[in-house]
Order: C-alpha cells, then sequence, then structure tokens
C-alpha cells in the first residue's frame, strides 16, 4: 500500500485554493498533512483513506516507508516530469517528510479527524461538506479503475459536498495520458455544473487542470 504524504502547498496550488470554506472533505488523503493544517486554520476537515484502518503502528510503518516508494513513478517516467513547481528534487522531498511528520502528529492527537473509507461509498451523510477534494486518484488511476467506478465514485463525491467539488489532475499516473470518457462523465452528472480550470501548478507535464462540479 503506496500513502503519499502531500504537504498543504501542494493543495494550495493543485486546487488552487486562496481561503478555505467552514467544512471541508479530502478523500483518500493517505498521509497528507493538509487536514492537519486546515482544522489549525479553524476550518472543519476530515480526512478519508482506507488506510486510515490499518493499526497505528503500521499505518506509521506504511507512511514512513511510502516517502522513498512514492519516487519510483517519477524515476520510471523522468522525461513526463516538470521541476517548475517544485525547483528541485530535494524541495519535494522535503515537503512530503513535513507532511508526513505533521499528518503522523496529528492522527495521534486527533483520530477522529481520519476516517477510513474508500470510492465509491463513503462513510457521511449527504451534504456533509462544504468543498470537497480529490487528488491523485481519479483518473490518475484510470488504468485499473474503468468508466463506471469514475463515474459512482463522481456521484458519490458530489454527494458528499454541500457545494463544491475539486479533483486533480485530470491524466493519467506514469507517461500522463489523458481519460478520453472524461466527456462522457461530466454529461451523466447533469444537472451539475462542470469546469475544467487551469490551477497554478504542474508536476506531470500538462497536468495543470483541475475539474470542478457545482450543485
Amino acid at each position: 500500500m503506496l500513502v503519499t504524504s502531500r504537504s498543504y502547498q501542494e493543495y494550495a496550488a493543485m486546487f488552487d485554493l486562496s481561503e478555505l470554506p467552514g467544512s471541508v472533505l479530502d478523500c483518500c488523503a493517505g498521509g497528507s498533512s493538509f487536514t492537519a493544517e486546515a482544522a489549525a486554520r479553524g476550518v472543519d476537515a476530515v480526512a478519508v483513506d482506507p488506510a486510515y484502518a490499518l493499526p497505528a503502528a503500521e499505518l506509521l510503518d506504511t507512511v514512513r516507508r511510502s516517502l522513498p516508494d512514492s519516487a519510483q513513478i517519477v524515476d520510471e517516467h523522468a522525461s513526463s516530469f516538470t521541476w517548475s513547481w517544485y525547483g528541485d528534487p530535494a524541495r519535494k522531498d522535503d515537503l512530503r517528510i513535513e507532511a508526513a511528520d505533521r499528518f503522523l502528529q496529528d492522527v495521534a492527537v486527533a483520530p477522529d479527524r481520519y476516517v477510513a473509507g474508500s470510492l465509491p461509498m463513503l462513510p457521511f451523510e449527504d451534504g456533509r461538506f462544504d468543498l470537497v477534494l480529490c487528488s491523485h486518484l481519479l483518473f490518475t488511476w484510470a488504468d485499473q479503475y474503468g468508466r463506471d467506478w469514475h463515474l459512482a465514485a463522481l456521484r458519490e463525491l458530489i454527494r458528499v459536498s454541500r457545494d463544491e467539488v475539486r479533483i486533480f489532475p485530470l491524466v493519467q499516473q506514469g507517461a500522463g495520458e489523458p481519460v478520453d470518457y472524461l466527456p462522457e462523465l461530466l454529461d451523466a452528472v447533469r444537472p451539475v455544473r462542470s469546469e475544467i480550470r487551469k490551477v497554478p501548478y504542474e508536476f506531470q507535464v500538462g497536468a495543470d487542470k483541475m475539474l470542478v462540479l457545482k450543485r
């Protein structure tokens, strides 16, 4: 199991966040520090991920082991990545290590913020969150999860949101191929409004857009 630790700074850029609403869900959050830092800003922030079902010691070990493992895809597809946002690999590594530390500290003192669960069935009531974020799951793993799974996942993210869903990126992991059935999915979730919006973040070449769904 790979449990990636992304930083608040990465989330702010990936999702073009300036201000946060009252409640936010980070779906399939892994070892991200976003929830911890959003909560410190007074936000009702919750993270959900299947990894949170692990015993505490095993979760800690998995997060730690995932730090070097997460670089493997980048190494295998080096020409498909750009360092324009990070500057260099060392800064990316520093951000991920700091994020992992912040996550592990927070999950130890505020475990209620971290809920075990996975798409396409989330353990939350309808309209629970003002904003729902989902990074590097939908579309990223389109080679493993097909159209029907993606449609069910989109509908579930919409169900638990009161206002808006943001999903990043819109290309597949590795070489960054587009997802051909994305337009079909957007048609299928109407009357929910959809927008593909450019963001101030790019790591995979061409992966600089997010999907915004508005109820």
